[in-house]
């Protein structure tokens, strides 16, 4: 199988480039054009800052690339965030393929920090996604905005209030965890991905 990893300037794609080799697969990272179109999958991971990360795309027309993606697309982390409408993360416009806005967390209590950091549980599971995921298993977050529940969420998790862990619409998957620092349970999410 031909899967392609979307090069840009965000953190973390390269322990996505070792989870995929464990599973035997040799991603390509690339930011061309041609080459993403011709993958069977492609995944945009990412760590960072979500304006930095869209005028990168933009400059080289990623953005575009992206939202004209026909095979299945998965985005992680920030990845997942860039997929939606708006971050409230410097007022950034984001690629639009969810209908939804990325929100920061907002502490009530002194107690709930943030960034949320850690691992959390996964519950209301509604996709092929998750297949042989048993509610409530446990994955890896680390960020400081989420994206609320909405109708493209395929499950829930909770930091100082329930939020999306995952999200779906046509061909594009995302989750706000990282399947790659997941475990067991991260992997299988991956697996999947590449069997739908």
């Amino acid at each position: 199988m031909n899967v392609a990893i979307v090069k840009y300037n965000a953190g973390n794609i390269y322990s996505v480039v070792n989870a995929l080799r464990r599973m035997g697969i040799e991603p390509l990272l690339t930011d061309d054009a041609e080459e993403l179109g011709k993958a069977d999958r492609v995944l945009f991971p990412g760590q960072g800052e979500a304006r930095g990360a869209m005028e990168y795309l933009r400059a080289r027309g990623l953005d575009r690339v992206i939202r004209d993606l026909r095979q299945p697309v998965l985005g992680i982390c920030v990845g997942q965030q860039l997929l939606c409408h708006h971050s409230e993360e410097g007022d950034t416009q984001c690629i639009g393929i969810f209908d939804a806005d990325v929100k920061l967390f907002v502490p009530v209590r002194h107690e709930e920090k943030v960034p949320c950091m850690g691992w959390n549980a996964l519950t209301d599971l509604k996709s092929p996604l998750f297949k042989g995921v048993e509610e409530s298993e446990y994955v890896y977050f680390v960020h400081s905005y989420y994206v609320p529940l909405c109708g493209h969420t395929i499950a829930t998790t909770g930091h100082i209030l329930s939020y999306s862990a995952a999200l779906h619409k046509d061909n594009f998957y995302a989750t706000q965890f990282h399947p790659e620092k997941s475990g067991s349970t991260g992997e299988r999410i991956l697996k999947n991905f590449m069997e739908i």
